[in-house]
């Protein structure tokens, strides 16, 4: 029963990634693009590294205890993840607009004036 919660988790994760790699080709400008980028891989990753997380803990509870140290490895990465992910795409986005990257279909940009 465990092993069918892992195999949803990690199924979703999957899911939430082709959404993501999917949005870096269908959106039209870099800010709607980092968001789609950003978001749904993290979403995703959050989802597989949770399923690795349970399963790791199963295998610990079967005995098999090298599996403990892979779940505490997936969880510090999943918290760095967490942190580097948004920073990244902020700092893109803040660097897309100050290099006067304008969004598609915008008329008016409000920070303009914000400099």
């Amino acid at each position: 029963m465990i092993e069918l919660a892992v195999y949803i988790l990690i199924g979703v994760g999957l899911l939430f990634q082709l959404l993501g790699s999917v949005a870096l080709h269908r959106f039209p400008d870099v800010y709607t693009r980092l968001h789609g980028g950003t978001k749904c891989t993290t979403f995703g990753s959050i989802f597989i590294y949770i399923g690795v997380i349970v399963y790791g803990a199963l295998m610990f509870y079967r005995g098999e205890s090298v599996y403990s140290a892979l779940s505490i490895h997936t969880f510090f990465v999943m918290a760095l993840l967490l942190v580097t992910n948004p920073t990244g795409a902020h700092a893109i986005a803040r660097a897309a607009h100050r290099s006067g990257v304008k969004p598609k279909g915008a008329s008016v940009d409000r920070l303009e004036g914000k400099r």
